[in-house]
């Protein structure tokens, strides 16, 4: 069964989607409901799988025509070699990981290059909220009340940057949103609703 095209991609995705070739092998890591995955397919023939940790998203996944396996990415990303992959992609699920500096590292292992995508904490609306409103924020990027969020850890841009900067990590390209709309990189930790980031170990890389 051949995946079935969704529609238009969210921002992040697009910007992932446009960004690797065909013939690549790539694994989606938190995959969802397969919608990028699907696109790769669709789009350039990749080699793509996922992983996923919702059984009843795995089996919609597969009955697409996916190839998907239930996983937890906290822990079994440890079961692939090394290089597994030439891109690893984790979109949007970075700050639900347990540790995202050791899921860092694990994307970087399996894969020759990652795609990492997370909610910008730091975005106006959600400082406005804070200050204004002395409660944590329900906005588009962020529409899950406290109680009952995935999201444990409350990253900001700069507070990747500097994480990439501690572990050495090359970024190649980035990209921040607001509405869909792109952000410059000077002001994206206050105007960025969300952000992208392509990286490697690989300082040397074209």
């Amino acid at each position: 069964m051949s995946p079935q095209n969704t529609g238009p991609l969210r921002p992040d995705l697009e910007v992932i989607a446009s960004h690797i070739a065909a013939g690549t092998r790539v694994l989606d890591v938190g995959c969802g409901d397969g919608t990028l995955l699907a696109e790769l397919q669709l789009r350039h023939g990749v080699d793509a799988r996922g992983m996923e940790i919702n059984a009843e998203r795995v089996e919609k996944c597969v009955a697409r025509g996916l190839s998907v396996m239930q996983g937890d990415a906290d822990h079994d990303l440890a079961q692939y070699p090394d290089k597994s992959f030439d891109y690893t992609i984790l979109s949007q699920t970075l700050q639900t990981a347990a540790r995202p500096d050791r899921m860092l590292d694990e994307l970087l292992r399996v894969g020759s290059r990652a795609f990492v995508s997370f909610p910008n904490f730091a975005h106006w609306s959600t400082r406005a909220a804070l200050m204004f409103g002395g409660r944590m924020p329900v906005t588009k990027a962020l529409p899950v009340n406290w109680y009952a969020t995935p999201n444990i850890h409350h990253v900001t841009i700069a507070d990747f940057c500097e994480l990439l900067r501690e572990k050495g990590v090359a970024v190649e390209k980035q990209w921040f949103f607001s509405g869909g709309q792109s952000v410059g990189a000077a002001t994206a930790n206050w105007r960025a609703e969300s952000a992208v980031f392509l990286l490697s170990r690989d300082l040397g890389r074209d």
